[in-house]
Formats: C-alpha cells, structure tokens, sequence
C-alpha cells in the first residue's frame, strides 16, 4: 500500500525527541550556516589540500577562517587556490633543502561565480565537468577539484558548529525541565518524613520519577548526539554563547557570529529603519501603488510603480525565478494596544495567535531588546514554519527581522524584513521564500480598539502546487494579508469572549458558572490547536500516501504518545483527505457544523439523533462557538466536544470524543488540562476561483460570486494503548474506509456525488 508500517521500538524516544519543537527546528536549520561559506569564499582563497584533513591518514589539520571582502592581508592562508609548483616524486633525496615557497593564485570574482553556480547544481562534480570547468575558467583541473574539496570542508565545519550549539541550547532547556521537576516533587512531600502528602500527590510523584527517568535518557541521547556532531574549538562561537553565568550572556550572538550571519549591529539597524520607511508608505498609500481588482475586489500592487517608487532592484538577477506574493487589508481588532504588541514580540504568544497558519516558530537572536514594557525599538532575529491545513500544501520556511517602533502617541509599526546576507548565510540552499518588508502599523483607537493596516510582501521560489490549491496559493490567499487580518480578529474576539463576565445567558446554555465557561473554551481551545498541528505538512509529520476506496488520495502519518497527558497514550494514526466540492464554504461549514446533520455524516452517530448540551458563543458570529453533544445509541451514549469557527477567508469544525465524567467535571469549573482528547475535523477554503458577478441584481443569491469549496478532513485515532506497539495494516484499512465513508456520505448529503 506504499505506507511504512514498521516503527522500531528501540529508536521511539530518539524519534519523539526530534519530534519536539526545539530539536525540529534544528533538523529544519541544520544547514543553515553552510550558506556562510558561499559568501566567504567569493572573498577568500583556498589552499589545496585533502577533503577530509582531519582524517587519520592526512598531512596536517585544515583550519578554516571566514574573513570578510576587505579583510586585505588578515584572510587566511588555508583560503588560497596554490599554482602547484610542480612536485616531483624525486623529492627524498632533497628532504634537508629549503622546501621551494609555494605560488598562490587569487581566483578572480568571475571564476568564483562559475565555480559557485556548479557546487549549488553538484558539489560532487565528475573529472568530466572539472575538466569542462577549468578549460571555461582557466585553470588547471586539480585547481578546479581542490576548490571543490575545500568548499566542502568549510561547509562541513559550519554546519557542526552550528549543530553543536543547537544541542547546547536543547541541554539547558532540559536542565530547566529537570530542575522544575525537582522542585515540584519537593513541593509534593512532607518535610519531615518525605513521603507524599496525598494519594493524589502519590500518583503525581510517581508520575514526575518517570518524566525525571525519560528527562535522563533523553539527555544522554543529547550528549551522544553531541559527540557526533563533533565539539567546537576551545571560546567558538557556540560555546560561548551557550555558557551561562558570565558577561558574554549579555551579549548578541550576533557578536559570536561574525562572517556566518556577516552583519554588524549598525547595518541591520539601518536595514529594518528604511524597511520601516518602506511599510509605511505601503500601508498608506493609495493608487497608482496599489489598484483595486474589478472582479475580487481585493487591492493588488502596482509592481512596475513599487520599483520605480522605492528603487528596487531586479530581484531575479543572478537567482532562480521568484514569484512575488503582495497583499493588504485594514481591520478592526478588539485588543488593547500594549497587549496586541506584545503578542508580536513573544514568539509563543505569536505562534499561539495564528495556530492555523504558524507550525514552527522561534526567537533565534535578539539583537536589540527595546525599551520599556512595550520593548519600543526590540530588534530580533525570528524563524517561522508557515502552513495551510493539509499536507498537500508544503510549508513555507522564512527567515526574518522584526522590529518593533512606536511612531506616535497611538500609532506603533511591527515590521518583518529578510535581510540579504544574514538570510543567506544562514542556508542558501533552503531559503526558498523570503518576506520584503512587511508587517502591520497599529492605531490605538477608544475602549479597548485597534485599527490595523497589514501588509505581506512574500518573495517565493516558484515551486510546484498540487492542482487544487494552485489558484489559492498563486493569487497570494493562502499567505496573505487577509488570512492573517482574518486570523488576528478571529483570535482576539474569542480572548474578549473568554474574559468576558456578563456573558448572556443565551451565549452560555448548559454550563451554570463562569468557571466551567472558561473550563470548556480553554480544552477546545486546546484541542483546535492539536488539530491544527496535527494535519499539515510540517516535517513535524512523515506522510504516507494512499489510495482510498472512492479513488480519493489520502494521506496517513503515525506518532506515539509516550507521556503527554493531553492525549491518549500509545501509538496515534492520523489520515488526512483534501477535495474540492462544488458547494461554497458556508454552505458547508454550516452543514457540518449543526448538529442536526450531523447523523448525516458521521458514523460514530450510527444513525440516531444528537442533542447539544451545552453551547457557548465564543465570537459576534452564530458560527464562533464551542459545544457539547451527546450522542444516543442503543448500546452506550457518547459525549462530542465540538469547536467552530469561521471567518472571511476559512472555517473549520474540529470535534473529539471524550470522557462523559471528566467532561462533567471540566463543567463544573475543573481543570481540563488532563483531559487526554484526540481531535479530527474539517478545515474549509474558497477554492480561490472568485469572478465577477454574472449579472447585476439585489438579490444576494444571484449576486454571489463565491465558487467551490476546499474541504480537508481529517481523522485521528489511537490504533494501540501500548507506546511500543506497531502500527498494523488493519489500521490503516480502518481509517481509510472511515475517511472514504464519510466523504461519501457528505457528498450525497449535499447532492454533489460526482465531484
């Protein structure tokens, strides 16, 4: 069936721990120094030698230094491409002579380039095309081939230097871990006697020795893993900027860097101010930049007016071809001013803000931290995974700056620019889209108000889309302006309904107090970001593609559970289906997410009725709400959590079983972070074929230009109790005859079988 069924026990801890954010994010970068060599090697010049100096069996220990373009008599000598002076194999009989003094060649730019724009195509270039090279050049061909081994070598060095600080940074975080868990147990026992106060504490400390034994082994993984990626020199850049307890803390590690990410700290300043120029001009300018479209109605920019008024240069020359992706919107949001920045500067607030279209993120460098509580002037260097719901859809990796400016009493300017050198250097052979400076300007408005003009401006490598989302993601929707207006007012309504304490009675039916309303938003609230995490292509996920029974490609992709109480222990498969469906997105969501269809579609319902218990609105939208269902059959009840939400541009209906007791108690006010949940659902999207209206009436149903829809469903189900289990072939079979009978099911439902 093209899936692979075998999971290898013994390497499931090695596995979860890469599957963790922090270790991700470093097989996502993990060549993201390598591009340093590409910029020092136009500028140095390289001494022949052997590709694996530090072998056994070589002459001398290569040493690489990257110096930078004027760097004049300081660059060094292991960088220079000698002439050869012939070597004889006579020499024994001279070894007390002067050795002869060895000539050394300067390549020039243009044979670096040459030479460059092969290693990106083959760093492992055949004696064919060296020979080809060094006639077109100029040079001998083992000057050629020494060139090639010395690249390598530089690249090989960058990246274990960088891999070596990564797991530096991944053994402190363990040692916090461990140390938290170190005061909660002491918090658990009796002074005197040192055992536990409670059963509950019991089962609590029991629970902590084994998260302190799976905290030890993953630590041990961490050092083994460390001497293979091999130690850095005695003070390198990333011991010390990984030692704690000392002045250079305090310091960016930009500073440790240098000729890697190959900026100072005055030109990235002056980068991201003429970055801030730029987005607001962008945010307020009106026409000839930006024109209105006649058949959508969205504003599209003047790009032939954007070079002339900020004097770009051509972006193509010399590079792959890119497609530019640029957008605008202006909406009202309802979050205080201090609060909606700082949701910018703190990447966890960030990511937590937009959980539909943010898989990774991370703080890589802080360059400057601001000043005051509103970090006025904060500089940082930021990487971020960017996703759609469906691992049809490959992410979006981006690196960029962020600076936050406060431009008067009410206005601030959030501001993501990638900056050339420091994008590259990082890895330029992964940095496939790039963000010209983008970013909201923010308007403080009355009671609790903002006005928030957002522009993105994306430069992406053309690549190749799956043929449904093609129009969605090449109009610039799918990572656009409006996907992250929309977003930030979904997310910010559903905080002002989640703190609000005058809820009517309407807005709250089933739940009698207020603790129990916010019990239950905060567990969907949970579980929508399970679900958001859990269907996309992020390489969180290895997918494996299959054929459904109605001819459907579906996708599947297990993981284990090992200690997260949030979801049932043991091994997890997720089967994820995306198809078009000639029905608009509303028509849609609302079919799925009422509960009197819902018999219709689902098969756990096995036919029978569905009653709401409880529903709370979490938005002005009848759409935005979180609700409890149960569901009635002849051998044994089940309760539904259900969350909903829609706005402008997607809407998604994400529902999980749980337990009937532990629900009852969440209801009461509770603490729901132990419910174990394990979500599937829907995510719905225009499938972007918007055109103009067919006819000129006031009648809504005639005047609608919406076309189909792009509807993912997902399931997750948990195949085996035991972390240590294997995924089996009936699984598999189980899943895809749910997923086919349900999108059947759907398909008759609304009448569009032969989609």
């Amino acid at each position: 069936m093209g899936v692979d069924m075998s999971n290898n026990p013994s390497t499931s801890r090695t596995k979860d721990f890469f599957a963790s954010p922090a270790l991700s994010l470093s097989l996502a970068g993990i060549f993201r120094d390598a591009g340093a060599a590409a910029a020092a090697a136009a500028n140095n010049e390289v001494e022949e030698g052997d590709e694996g100096s530090g072998g056994g069996g070589s002459r001398r220990e290569e040493t690489l230094e990257i110096s930078s373009e004027n760097s004049g008599p300081g660059r060094s000598r292991s960088d220079d491409e000698f002439d050869g002076g012939e070597h004889d194999d006579d020499e024994d009989g001279d070894k007390n002579k002067k050795k002869k003094r060895k000539k050394y060649h300067r390549h020039t730019a243009e044979q670096i380039r040459e030479m460059e724009a092969l290693f990106k195509e083959s760093p492992h270039p055949d004696e064919k095309q060296r020979q080809h090279l060094s006639k077109q050049l100029g040079l001998a061909p083992r000057q050629v081939k020494f060139w090639f081994q010395n690249r390598r070598t530089q690249i090989k060095a960058i990246q274990e230097r960088h891999e070596n600080s990564l797991l530096k940074a991944e053994m402190e975080k363990l040692r916090d871990e461990n140390r938290a868990m170190r005061e909660a147990i002491n918090k658990a026992c009796c002074p005197n006697c040192g055992m536990a106060t409670t059963s509950r504490d019991t089962s609590m400390t029991t629970e902590e020795q084994q998260l302190r034994i799976e905290n030890a082994k993953l630590k041990a993984e961490v050092e083994k893993l460390r001497a293979a990626a091999g130690k850095c020199p005695p003070g390198g850049p990333s011991t010390s900027s990984c030692s704690a307890g000392n002045d250079q803390e305090n310091r960016s590690s930009l500073d440790f860097y240098t000729g890697i990410f190959g900026l100072e700290k005055s030109r990235i300043m002056e980068l991201v101010n003429q970055g801030t120029e730029e987005l607001k001009k962008m945010a307020t300018a009106a026409e000839p930049l930006w024109i209105r479209s006649v058949e959508t109605g969205r504003e599209i920019l003047n790009y032939d007016e954007y070079i002339k008024e900020f004097s770009v240069e051509n972006p193509t020359n010399g590079k792959p071809k890119r497609s530019i992706e640029a957008s605008r919107e202006t909406g009202v949001v309802f979050v205080d001013l201090p609060k909606l920045v700082q949701s910018f500067m703190d990447v966890n607030q960030w990511k937590a803000m937009f959980p539909c279209l943010i898989s990774k993120a991370a703080t890589v460098d802080v360059i400057c931290s601001g000043e005051g509580a509103n970090r006025n002037g904060a500089v940082q260097l930021m990487f971020a995974e960017l996703q759609m719901l469906t691992p049809m859809v490959p992410t979006r990796e981006v690196y960029f700056v962020r600076y936050c400016k406060q431009l008067s009493a009410e206005q601030w300017a959030i501001v993501d620019v990638s900056i050339d050198k420091v994008e590259e250097n990082i890895d330029a052979s992964l940095v496939k889209c790039r963000k010209r400076p983008s970013g909201c300007i923010i308007e403080d408005k009355s009671n609790g108000h903002c006005k928030v003009i957002w522009v993105e401006h994306l430069e992406c490598q053309k690549a190749t889309v799956h043929t449904m989302y093609r129009s969605i993601v090449n109009s610039g929707l799918a990572f656009g302006a409006r996907h992250w207006m929309t977003t930030l007012q979904l997310q910010c309504e559903r905080l002002v309904f989640f703190m609000a304490t005058n809820v009517p009675t309407k807005d709250s039916t089933g739940v009698a107090t207020l603790a129990g309303r916010k019990s239950i938003l905060k567990l969907a609230q949970r579980m929508t970001w399970n679900f958001c995490r859990a269907i996309a292509a992020s390489s969180y996920h290895t997918w494996n593609k299959v054929a459904s029974k109605t001819g459907e490609d579906i996708r599947v992709s297990s993981r284990k559970n090992l200690n997260d109480p949030g979801e049932p222990h043991g091994v997890i498969l997720c089967a994820v289906s995306s198809v078009w469906l000639p029905v608009s997105p509303h028509v849609l969501f609302d079919f799925l997410r009422d509960e009197a269809h819902r018999n219709e579609w689902d098969i756990m319902s096995n036919g029978g009725p569905v009653q709401n218990i409880a529903n709370l609105a979490k938005g002005q939208d009848r759409g935005n709400a979180v609700t409890i269902q149960a569901m009635k059959s002849k051998e044994n009840s089940m309760w539904v959590l259900q969350d909903t939400c829609t706005n402008a541009y997607e809407s998604m209906v994400v529902y999980a079983p749980v337990d009937i007791t532990g629900m009852q108690s969440v209801i009461t006010g509770c603490d729901s972070s132990n419910i174990a949940i394990l979500p599937s659902g829907f995510s719905i999207l225009p499938d972007g074929l918007e055109s103009r209206p067919l006819v000129i009436t006031s009648r809504q149903e005639e005047r609608s230009t919406e076309g189909g829809s792009l509807l993912t469903i997902a399931f997750q189900i948990l195949t085996n109790n035991s972390p240590t289990a294997k995924l089996t072939v009936e699984s598999v079979e189980s899943v895809n005859t749910l997923m086919s009978c349900t999108l059947r099911n759907i398909k008759t439902s609304l009448q569009c079988e032969d989609a």
